[in-house]
């Protein structure tokens, strides 16, 4: 039976490519002249540390993050922002988390979307992906456009189409 498998992944490479170009940008302003600011991307982890002086520089920051996201064809959505906090002295560190995986209300979400949508297919979560079988190709084409056209709060690809 035809199947194929829908995921959220993020290339480790061009998001490592985003934050170190966003990175050169903002240390390269005039503005961020003498600043101590700093971009760290960990990559086991999945998470981008930013720590600088005030919130203006931090908007910033972020800004050129998504901005670059946006340049290298990756969506922002697949950032988590968390909340600021207070780092030593008058410095404000902030983590964004990457989400890779679909967590299990955004899948439960995307199969009752599937399901109610009346179309002759089968969704199964599995792990942190959703995996959609049918009789026909053309049932899973009506899938995949299905849900292009609704926000499950991220990114979503389309992998491993079979016959």
């Amino acid at each position: 039976m035809p199947s194929f498998d829908i995921v959220s992944k993020i290339d480790g490479q061009t998001l490592d490519n985003a934050i170190n170009v966003a990175k050169k940008e903002i240390l390269n302003r005039y503005d961020f002249n003498g600043s101590k600011s700093t971009i760290d991307l960990d990559k086991k982890t999945n998470e981008v540390t930013i720590v600088t002086e005030d919130d203006m520089r931090l908007k910033a920051i972020t800004d050129s993050i998504i901005s670059r996201m946006v340049k290298q064809n990756l969506d922002p959505k697949a950032l988590d922002f968390g909340k600021e906090q207070y780092a030593s002295g008058n410095m404000i560190r902030k983590e964004i988390k990457i989400k890779e995986g679909i967590d299990k209300e955004a899948a439960k979400k995307l199969v009752k979307k599937i399901k109610d949508s009346g179309l002759k297919v089968q969704a199964a979560i599995m792990d942190d992906q959703v995996r959609v079988t049918a009789k026909k190709i053309d049932d899973l084409q009506a899938v995949i456009s299905l849900c292009r056209t609704e926000d499950f709060g991220q990114p979503l690809q389309y992998i491993n189409m079979r016959n």
